[in-house]
């Protein structure tokens, strides 16, 4: 008997999803347990599997559209059944949304053979990732390329089946390097064909013409919009405050270099977040959140680390942060990094952080005040370890320095026990060998 696929919910604070990839076309047979779709959250894309053997009669949500969570997005059953009735109670396709970076955005229901191309559109044009990737190999511009994807999204079909003008190779060579389209020059060689007197000829008039430097739009929707969407209610909703202050990672630096000589594999990245941990244990206070029956201290550390991935931050979870040993907190934030990267994590490895840190260091970054992870009370920037002039004594000596801001929820504490924990944090970060205890090590 025909029945719904409904968009699934994948998480607490998820609402939408956008689907990214239909893996069996309409009319095709869905096996039980093997791969049916792809959609996209505001964390990452998943891979969704059937769950009965059946013909997918008719795909209400094609690629590229984004749903509201329980609604419609295709009808499954016996090949043959009468879905009219389905149909009718069927809520509407949500409009399409530009595609998150990375994605495919076909439309599942579109014929594979290619229609005769209509003129380019004027105005701003969207591809997927894809398209892109091909135009560029390709050196086709994908202004040109008529788009057969939903609302005239540009795939990565449209670009294939795309006859680009015909130039010389030299011509094809200065078109890139000067950064234009061979198709957008006028011909002047034998049959048609783009020499590198008409690429100059482009660029030249480019260059006197203008307005002709106009930048990129890129769409603010799918995981962007939602990650911009969390910071800014973030922002509303917490009472936020920071210190800051420099920790001497000397001793932090001869514990790691030991680690290597006896042949283990320590960063400093983990070094800090077992530090963390131990120190949100000493205060509860900041390892909280503000709930309608009041502040909830917890008693354990679920410990977010945030990681930068293609489709934007992520924040996995390393749960009961304060009962791992040191070799244990750098090996499972290595995987989960992995997993963050490559689109793998699961909705339990992503939620129910109670604190977060956030590590900007590798990227040069001296000092920046993050803002609070929803529903989190505190969230600590790692800046980068330099070599700094200190003065220890009476002597200026050259040391390590890492530089920690904290900012934390005014409402759920006040300033001089986010002091004190930061300064605590400070302590065992100056003296990390106290850290390695049987249960730290």
């Amino acid at each position: 008997m025909a029945q719904k696929i409904i968009m699934p919910k994948q998480g607490l604070q998820m609402t939408e999803g956008t689907i990214t990839k239909w893996m069996v076309p309409e009319g095709g047979q869905c096996v039980s347990g093997q791969p049916l779709f792809e959609m996209e959250t505001d964390k990452l894309v998943i891979t969704i599997d059937a769950n009965v053997s059946c013909t997918l009669l008719k795909i209400v949500a094609p690629e590229g559209t984004t749903v509201p969570i329980t609604e419609t997005i295709a009808i499954v059953g016996q090949a043959g059944e009468d879905i009219s009735a389905l149909l009718g109670g069927a809520p509407a396709a949500a409009t399409p949304a530009a595609p998150a970076a990375g994605e495919p955005a076909v439309a599942a229901s579109a014929p594979v053979a290619a229609a005769p191309a209509p003129a380019a559109p004027a105005g701003p044009v969207y591809a997927t990732p894809r398209a892109k990737l091909r135009a560029e190999e390709k050196g086709i511009d994908v202004a040109q390329v008529a788009g057969s994807g939903p609302e005239g999204l540009v795939i990565e079909r449209d670009v294939l089946a795309f006859e680009a003008p015909k130039a010389t190779p030299l011509a094809k060579a200065v078109a890139r390097e000067a950064g234009v389209a061979v198709a957008d020059a006028v011909g002047s060689g034998a049959h048609g064909k783009v020499t590198r007197a008409d690429i100059d000829a482009l660029v030249a008039a480019r260059k006197g013409a203008q307005g002709a430097r106009q930048g990129t739009l890129v769409p603010y929707e799918g995981k962007r919009r939602l990650i911009g969407e969390k910071m800014m209610e973030s922002l509303r909703t917490h009472a936020q405050l920071s210190h800051q202050l420099k920790v001497d990672m000397t001793n932090a630096a001869q514990l790691r270099e030991g680690f290597k000589a006896a042949g283990g594999k320590v960063s400093y990245n983990d070094i800090i977040l077992l530090c963390t941990a131990r120190a949100l244990l000493d205060f509860p206070v900041v390892n909280a959140e503000l709930t309608e029956r009041g502040i909830l201290q917890k008693d354990y550390v679920h410990l977010g680390m945030a990681v930068d991935t293609p489709s934007g931050l992520i924040v996995p979870v390393i749960r009961d942060a304060d009962l791992l040993r040191i070799s244990e907190i750098g090996a499972c934030a290595a995987e989960l990094a992995d997993k963050a990267k490559t689109g793998k994590l699961t909705p339990a490895e992503y939620t129910g952080s109670s604190f977060t840190v956030s590590n900007l260091g590798m990227f040069g970054i001296e000092c920046f005040v993050p803002i609070l992870n929803t529903p989190e009370s505190g969230i600590l920037g790692v800046g980068k370890i330099e070599k700094q002039p200190v003065v220890v004594g009476d002597e200026i000596v050259i040391r390590p320095m890492m530089c920690l801001t904290l900012t934390y929820d005014h409402r759920v504490m006040d300033g001089a026990p986010a002091a004190q924990f930061l300064a605590r944090l400070k302590t065992y970060l100056e003296n990390p060998y106290n850290m390695l205890s049987p249960l730290a090590s």
